[in-house]
């Protein structure tokens, strides 16, 4: 359940209502104010046009018709002026109607848009801990049913919710004038429908919130499904899947079902209520018309006359109706508040937290002074650029000098799961990590990224704490080969590219002929041109890994991180693979994870650990001769898992 909502008689409700529906307000008063003043104002004459229709029904009857039917006049001239009149106003109101509905339009959309680019935006500053702990089915769930919901609240409830305001007070006041005594009765019924919508719609509420985090769990899962589809068949796994699904889609099914089982009484309530409204107000208005007096009308009217019920019953209905409609949006305004909370919950995530204050600069050496200066040219020569306290500023060539001091790390404070690391890579060095899985090879490198901070120790970069390098900056520097590889849609040329921006189709060409990928992309049909979708599904898994690697190459970092790079690809691929990824790792500093010891015996150090602690160290003939646990699994005598 998102940390959002508590529960309260077991079920989820929501945290701040009130502030949600402000905050939106907000986006209104921000950016769309002009918008939302002819919105009002085109309310407003919607209001005034819709009692001057209900007042011209009593204007028709006592001031037309009944003179008329008194006096055996034929001359319908004075009446048919006035129709043109009132249908001058009718006109009036539609246009008004029209545009206030226009703008709206456009202010929802205009708001959709400004949260969906704030929710991106803010996204790409979360930590990787956020995408950890959340399903990416939970988190697409508030860029698709969350706004959807909210779309709706604003292209329709809103605008119906002013209206109904606004328009209940201009009824409410002229059925005052008409007559009090009515205009209690209609009171009295009033008050007995928020009774009601308030009971019915305090049932429905908590259920529609429940039902927005199914909405959520269950895109999740199917998601999910859908992608391993080819694992779930190859270990028969549909029926067990199924189950898992049935359960989640029965709760699904359940709040949905519980949230609209009371929302749909709602309107059926409103509407019986009114009929009955109706009917009283006719009996009760026959005999105030039939036994009237003085003291029954504030018009001065000895009896009320048959215009006025008419207009009076109008006016009930002009009334009625959109106290209706506004009960019938209270489940959709809070099921939009429920989406609200939980997307503005995503939006309030604390960022990525970046006090680094070393920079990334491109560097020279100065003629005369032979020190290093910062250039705009591409030298091909970085440095890392150090304020100081004193106001000085040092200027340090990068170089690739990774170096750990007794680190201790736990995604979980309470579960520390690095030990005393102390390790050091010097410039071009190989370092390579082995153990079984969960012993902490990936981690060490996502230290190295700040993907995660320390819970003790320091990690030093070319001697400066990498605390004090910006986050980008130090990304900047270190290319990263993954197991998993994530292709995007676009051409070839556009996923390598995807490593530097900045590359020429030549640099491009390059790196893919670097890792041996020129070959197979030449022959593809469209060559570097050829267009990926789904993750690149159309190559094979080793295509698709040698495209990751050419994507690395053309960044062209000094320090490289290999994470089990050439998992995915078959003996013969691996063979001409290597050839280009020594090339690639030729004066760099690099950090290798493999299970295949065959592919990390050139080490500089290789690295054992297990349980999160490093048990040894050395190069492949130092391990082979201790002959401790390295010399287990090179012989065969114990398998990683």
């Amino acid at each position: 359940m998102s940390n959002e909502n508590k529960k309260q008689n077991g079920k989820p409700h929501a945290k701040n209502a009130k502030g949600t529906a402000l905050r939106l307000l907000g986006y209104i008063a921000k950016n769309y104010k002009f918008k939302f003043s002819i919105v009002c104002l085109c309310i407003l004459i919607t209001a005034a046009t819709s009692v001057a229709s209900s007042l011209f029904i009593k204007t028709v009857i006592s001031d037309f018709i009944e003179p008329m039917l008194k006096s055996g006049s034929t001359d319908f001239l004075p009446l048919i002026r006035a129709i043109a009149w009132m249908a001058a106003i009718f006109a009036v109101g539609i246009v008004a109607t029209y545009l206030y509905n226009l703008f709206m339009v456009y202010i929802s959309q205009g708001i959709l848009k400004d949260i969906r680019d704030e929710m991106f935006v803010k996204m790409q500053k979360f930590p990787i801990k956020y995408f950890d702990t959340n399903t990416y089915g939970d988190i697409m769930s508030r860029y698709t049913n969350d706004t959807d919901a909210l779309e709706l609240m604003l292209c329709q409830s809103i605008p119906q919710a002013l209206s109904t305001i606004v328009s209940s007070i201009f009824v409410f006041v002229t059925m005052l004038t008409l007559s009090v005594y009515l205009t209690l009765i209609v009171i009295a019924f009033l008050c007995l429908s928020f009774f009601l919508t308030k009971f019915v719609g305090g049932k429905s509420r908590k259920y529609f919130i429940a039902q927005q985090l199914s909405i959520g769990k269950t895109t999740g899962y199917i998601e999910e499904m859908i992608k391993g589809q080819k694992v779930i068949k190859v270990f028969n796994h549909e029926d067990k899947n199924k189950e898992g699904f049935d359960k989640i889609n029965e709760e699904f099914c359940h709040n949905a079902t519980q949230a609209n089982k009371y929302a749909n009484i709602i309107m059926p309530i409103m509407v019986n209520l009114g009929h009955v409204q109706y009917a009283v107000l006719a009996v009760v208005g026959g005999l105030l018309t039939i036994f009237g007096s003085n003291n029954l009308c504030l018009t001065g009217f000895t009896l009320m006359n048959v215009g006025t019920i008419a207009a009076f019953m109008q006016l009930s209905k002009s009334f009625a109706g959109p106290i209706g409609q506004l009960s019938q949006q209270i489940n959709s305004v809070i099921m939009a508040l429920a989406g609200a909370e939980r997307i503005f919950e995503m939006m309030d995530q604390e960022p990525e937290v970046d006090n680094g204050y070393v920079t990334l600069i491109k560097a020279k050496k100065d003629k005369k002074s032979g020190e290093l200066v910062e250039t705009d040219d591409n030298t091909g020569v970085w440095a890392w650029k150090h304020p100081h306290h004193d106001g000085t500023t040092t200027i340090t060539q990068l170089k690739g000098d990774v170096r750990f001091f007794d680190v201790d790390f736990g995604y979980d404070k309470e579960k520390i799961v690095l030990h005393n690391i102390s390790l050091y890579a010097k410039p071009g060095q190989k370092v390579a990590f082995v153990g079984a899985t969960g012993a902490g090879k990936t981690t060490i490198t996502n230290l190295i990224n700040r993907f995660y901070d320390l819970a003790d120790g320091k990690i030093r970069y070319d001697g400066i704490n990498i605390n004090k390098i910006k986050k980008d900056d130090l990304r900047r520097s270190i290319g990263m080969i993954l197991q998993d590889t994530n292709l995007f849609t676009g051409t070839i040329k556009e996923n390598i590219r995807y490593g530097n921006l900045d590359a020429t189709d030549e640099q491009i060409f390059e790196a893919a002929r670097l890792a041996n990928a020129d070959d197979f992309i030449q022959r593809l049909p469209n060559g570097y041109d050829t267009m990926l979708e789904s993750d690149g599904s159309n190559l094979s898994q080793g295509q698709r890994q040698l495209l990751s690697i050419a994507r690395c190459a053309v960044a062209n970092p000094p320090v490289m991180i290999m994470d089990e790079a050439t998992s995915s690809i078959d003996t013969h691929t691996e063979k001409l693979v290597q050839e280009g990824m020594d090339a690639l790792m030729k004066g760099r500093t690099v950090f290798v994870i493999a299970h295949r010891l065959s592919t990390v015996q050139n080490s500089n150090v290789i690295m054992v650990l297990e349980q999160g602690r490093i048990i040894e160290k050395g190069n492949h003939e130092d391990l082979i001769k201790q002959k401790g646990k390295y010399y287990q699994l090179y012989t065969g005598n114990l398998e990683l898992e």
